[in-house]
């Protein structure tokens, strides 16, 4: 069983940043691969970024390629989403989840443990 707390959500002005973080416990977190996706209200869940078990492998989807960076530090079993110039469209709540394998994987249904989510809001 993995247990994972999202944190560092927040309102923030449309060109602003925010770095949300994601602690895991209960199994070797450097064994597995780690997600963000984003639900907005009214919107199916959609993949935001991943990262392969080592760190070495990074996916991005193309509404936040070049604005968001995804990173991990195994020793503090603990990853991250850098989030820079942030807009509007970005309002959402934001879960990590963590998948059973070294590779990284877009899909949510891919995914085994998940955790409950922190609220990213953007004003304009």
């Amino acid at each position: 069983q993995v247990q994972l707390v999202e944190s560092g959500g927040g309102l923030v002005q449309a060109g602003g940043s925010l770095r949300l973080s994601c602690a895991a416990s209960g199994r070797t977190f450097s064994s597995y691969a780690m997600g963000w996706f984003r639900q907005a209200p009214g919107k199916d869940r959609e993949f935001v970024a991943a990262i392969s078990a080592s760190g070495g492998i990074t996916y991005y989807a193309n509404s936040v390629k070049g604005r968001f960076t995804i990173s991990r530090d195994n020793a503090k079993n603990t990853v991250y989403l850098q989030m820079n110039n942030l807009k509007p469209e970005d309002t959402a709540a934001y879960h990590c989840a963590c998948r059973d394998g070294i590779y990284p994987h877009t899909r949510g249904n891919e995914y085994d443990y998940w955790g409950q989510g922190t609220q990213v809001t953007v004003s304009s």
